[in-house]
């Protein structure tokens, strides 16, 4: 935080007497990333989350549910904790138009988050997204066997 933003920040705190403008002090100083550098992570590869924590040690039993779906289908995906950069929590939120975390990103566009995803790995719809992106479901491998 640079020194301009946190003295605008101290002056939202020392007026604040309530809470609220303790929050929207909150949210101004943690400026979102720009969409440029968000649609950078999106495409960086074919399955992109950002979740609560990393895929070895989620810290949300939402993002250990969309860490464990995608194992299932033995998807390769970068991961990104929100927890580790505000403006990237703000900013992924902001890009998606998606107020809660875990987001799930394929082949660049928003997929959803954890309910989304369950429902479409229990309907079989994320095979077919997976395929559309040109990966291979380990679900269809077994399948085949």
């Amino acid at each position: 935080m640079n020194i301009l933003t946190r003295n605008i920040a101290q002056q939202f705190l020392r007026f604040n007497s309530g809470g609220l403008i303790q929050a929207t002090a909150r949210s101004f100083c943690a400026a979102a990333l720009d969409n440029k550098e968000i649609e950078k992570l999106v495409s960086n590869n074919k399955v992109v989350i950002f979740m609560k924590g990393n895929p070895d040690a989620p810290r949300c039993g939402f993002s250990n549910a969309v860490v464990q779906i995608l194992r299932m289908h033995s998807v390769k995906y970068d991961s990104h904790d929100v927890l580790e950069n505000e403006a990237l929590r703000q900013g992924i939120k902001d890009f998606s138009n998606w107020p809660t975390i875990p987001q799930v990103f394929i082949n660049g566009e928003f997929v959803g988050g954890c309910d989304i995803l369950l429902q479409m790995h229990q309907n079989g719809e994320l095979i077919e997204e997976l395929k559309k992106a040109g990966i291979e479901s380990a679900l269809v491998k077994e399948t085949e066997k």
